[in-house]
């Protein structure tokens, strides 16, 4: 129990685990099986691979909010959406990791150096399609006046009122809404109990797009909470590949199908406890590994695992800090986008 513990400790805390690729309980050859087996045609080839700005895109996004609660915004250059005003935003380049994309991405359209705090969330679609959204803080450089206006933006400013200038979509209202509440939660010093921790990608090289799950469920006769481990080749938490051509929740969907049969019981998706990504070196570790909380509202007796999975009991203190994950805003929020 102690390393099964040691595990599940890491992982709330978004540190990186010791697991690759050979682990993974449902690749795309398991699931393109499967639908074979059903008589449905696979929708992908069963060896892709992510290549990031080919067969992967990875966005980042920043929500910079200063004391008089104005937010960091640009004006874009594009011919596309000219004039129109945007976050900082852009494609993070093969070779690089979200860290560097994000502050790469904020100096050349704002012209403001800035340090992360943590990720606010992860959003998803199918055709392998990610975006990050962070915030931070400024630590210097100069805002971007019209006469440095270049192919990146035109210029950059605060601004308070949102409402006052034309947006280039309105995706981001959300997300703006979402960053002032972090900031205002951290000048009240409540971020402890309103917040998950601040929690930002860790580097780690993967060669495949992964989905690593934290479930749980409670045993009705003892009270206890107990997490799945899969035992193949050695125990770990269940972990698939995460199908490129489908939405996450798809793949979550099928994932959990295939560990507990067509007749899943019902389950809630909480949200993103870490992610685990390098970039490096260029071309051959463009994937990365989202870990997942999932918890299931029945008990434990009512949930069966097909085959190589099975329930493992924790003990009271690790319980408490699962449940603690499960209250609102104590996840990184993960929106699929279909």
């Amino acid at each position: 129990m102690a390393m099964l513990e040691t595990t599940v400790t890491k992982l709330l805390h978004g540190e990186a685990l010791d697991e690759n690729y050979e682990l993974c309980d449902f690749t795309l050859a398991d699931q393109n099986e499967a639908c074979v087996a059903k008589g449905v045609t696979p929708i992908g080839p069963s060896d892709y691979v992510p290549v990031t700005k080919s067969t992967v895109t990875y966005i980042v996004l920043v929500v910079l909010v200063n004391s008089e609660d104005e937010v960091l915004m640009m004006q874009e250059a594009k011919s596309t959406c000219a004039g129109q005003w945007y976050l900082p935003a852009g494609r993070v380049e093969p070779g690089e990791n979200l860290h560097d994309a994000v502050k790469r991405e904020c100096l050349e359209e704002t012209g403001l150096e800035m340090e992360l705090i943590t990720l606010l969330s992860v959003e998803a679609a199918s055709k392998a399609w990610f975006r990050f959204i962070f915030t931070g803080n400024v630590i210097g450089g100069c805002l971007k006046t019209p006469a440095q206006a270049d192919s990146e933006s035109l210029q950059a400013k605060w601004i308070k009122n949102i409402s006052e200038v034309t947006l280039r979509s309105n995706d981001i209202i959300p997300l703006i809404e979402c960053g002032r509440a972090f900031h205002n939660a951290a000048k009240k010093n409540k971020i402890q109990n309103d917040w998950h921790h601040n929690l930002l990608p860790v580097i780690k090289p993967h060669k495949k797009l992964l989905l690593r799950l934290l479930i749980c469920a409670r045993q009705k006769t003892s009270a206890k909470l107990y997490v799945l481990v899969s035992e193949k080749t050695q125990a770990h938490f269940p972990m698939c590949e995460i199908n490129h051509n489908r939405n996450l929740h798809s793949t979550l969907r099928k994932f959990m199908t295939e560990i507990f049969g067509a007749d899943v019981a019902l389950h809630k998706p909480h949200g993103v406890l870490s992610i685990e990504h390098c970039g490096q070196p260029e071309g051959s570790n463009d994937g990365l590994c989202l870990s997942l909380l999932v918890t299931f509202q029945k008990t434990l007796e009512d949930v069966f695992p097909i085959g190589k999975y099975s329930w493992m009991a924790i003990s009271t203190e690790c319980a408490k800090l699962i449940a603690l994950r499960t209250i609102r805003n104590m996840t990184v929020p993960l929106k699929v986008i279909c």
